[in-house]
């Protein structure tokens, strides 16, 4: 093990029931460096800083940290080896300070036993004065924005002097302005000598502040490359193993004499206001827009959600009303969440139940008890996988037990067995990788030549502009924008976005 190098992975190989999620992978992190772990969903990055962090342990391999070969049965264990990881969802309390949080289970305290406050607090203020933030730390963490909470949640992991620091999907739910000061941060970290692991979905963002970068397919090692010598495209090439395009591929069968549904001066007095916009048949359009501008709050109002308080809509040349989503589901409107884990799937449930959970009266049988027809069910999902290239050992697989991609193509199945008129999807390729992100937009647009409209709601501007035939811009509750594809560019989106472009 070379000098520079602080911690070494050999041969790590994991299973699970069905499903071998490392086989032989090794990687070396050096010190003071940001080091990207890149792959598809299922390609074990996941598994493998839970390995790192304790959480998991290996069936074979070996772990190095300075020279010394490590095991770790707990994440205490790696804490105290000193290895930190701040998850993709945070794990603060809301109620607590930030001082609290930041110390959480390692208070400072005197004889007693009794938490020496004052110690605490002044602590957590050099920690925040580190990154330049001049915040009172006994602000409870609830009043904070998300990209704050994200520091605070690196400034937990932070406090127990780690010599490695692991970011998992860091950026997922901060605005472009507060990926850039994330970044300022973890610059900050790196010139102190603390070697960091950072895994992305976004491609860019490796480019943007990793130094090395280690692909995994499939539960293997690919490469390690220096991200300054390589581009996007040898990137994607090493993680999938093929050419990905995102580019728009004109659409023909958009019927433009035929208005499928409909929305007129839709207003609610705190989420949105006089927002009017058609979908035609066979369509796909986009709605882009900053974090907070009112697209998701307009998707859930539509589909019976949140009460509109004033407006129209109209399905098919027909005004109807939806005061709940069983109606909206009934005139066949349905809405996919942008949190699939909370709001969409059932992850303690398998594929097969999942597949059929917005239909069970379909797989009813008898007259009385009405029973599943297990067959029926087991045929209708193998049928799914199929047709939505689900990958997995078996329909009986528990949900949580699949990549991000993965449970997002079960989303979509659940929803389009329905066969809706308009279909609504929210960021539905969010934390997923650029092989199932093509996946995905085949799919909505298999679905859309078939004659259903198509919202999709979306942050990440590349994939709006390679699946929407018209673009709506959203600013402060309001369609400030609308541009054929044609029309629209990254630049101008933004601008309308932001509120530099008028």
């Amino acid at each position: 093990m070379e000098n520079d190098v602080i911690l070494e992975v050999e041969g790590i190989r994991k299973e699970f029931p069905g499903v071998l999620a490392l086989d032989n992978v090794h990687f070396k992190l050096k010190r003071g460096e940001i080091h990207a772990i890149v792959g598809e969903n299922g390609a074990g990055k996941s598994t493998l800083m839970h390995i790192l962090g304790g959480i998991y342990k290996p069936d074979s391999g070996n772990i190095y940290i300075d020279n010394k070969k490590v095991k770790f049965n707990n994440p205490v264990e790696a804490n105290k080896a000193g290895v930190s990881i701040v998850f993709q969802e945070l794990s603060l309390v809301r109620e607590l300070s930030i001082a609290e949080n930041i110390f959480a289970n390692r208070q400072p305290v005197n004889r007693i036993n009794f938490i020496k406050f004052n110690s605490m607090y002044e602590e957590a203020e050099k920690m925040l004065n580190t990154f330049n933030e001049n915040i009172n730390p006994k602000i409870p963490v609830k009043f904070l924005s998300i990209d704050k909470m994200q520091l605070v949640e690196i400034l937990k992991a932070m406090s127990n002097n780690p010599k490695i620091l692991i970011l998992d999907e860091p950026t997922s739910s901060l605005s472009k302005s507060e990926t850039e000061r994330l970044f300022a941060n973890l610059k900050t970290l790196r010139q102190k000598g603390i070697s960091i692991i950072y895994i992305s979905h976004h491609l860019q963002e490796i480019f943007d502040i990793a130094d090395r970068a280690t692909v995994l397919k499939d539960g293997k090692y690919v490469d390690t490359v220096e991200v300054s010598k390589v581009d996007e495209k040898k990137l994607v090439s090493l993680m999938v193993g093929r050419e990905i395009s995102h580019k728009y591929i004109k659409r023909e069968k958009i019927d433009k004499r035929n208005v499928l549904f409909k929305v007129e001066k839709l207003n609610h007095d705190k989420l949105f206001k006089d927002i009017s916009f058609e979908l035609h048949k066979g369509e796909i359009i986009g709605f882009a827009g900053l974090v907070g501008s009112g697209r998701t709050e307009l998707a859930k109002s539509i589909f019976g959600l949140f009460k509109i308080q004033s407006g129209k809509i109209y399905l098919e040349g027909q005004e109807v009303r939806i005061n709940s989503p069983v109606e909206a589901i009934e005139k066949g409107i349905v809405y996919t969440s942008e949190d699939r884990k909370e709001e969409g799937v059932f992850l303690t449930m398998d594929i097969r139940a999942n597949c059929i959970v917005t239909q069970l009266k379909k797989f009813a049988q008898g007259k009385v008890l009405e029973l599943l027809n297990e067959k029926k069910i087991s045929s209708y999902s193998e049928e799914l996988v199929r047709k939505f290239h689900v990958n997995t050992p078996s329909i009986r697989q528990t949900l949580r037990n699949l990549s991000g991609g993965n449970q997002q193509k079960v989303l979509l199945s659940m929803w389009l067995g329905v066969n809706p008129k308009v279909v609504i999807v929210d960021e539905p390729t969010k934390g997923i990788d650029v092989g199932a992100k093509s996946e995905i937009y085949a799919i909505l647009r298999q679905l859309a030549d078939t004659g259903v409209g198509i919202i999709v709601i979306s942050s990440e501007l590349l994939g709006i502009l390679a699946i929407s035939d018209r673009i709506f811009v959203m600013r402060e509750g309001k369609i400030v924008a609308s541009l054929n594809n044609n029309e629209a560019n990254e630049r101008n989106i933004v601008e309308y976005a932001t509120g530099v472009e008028k």
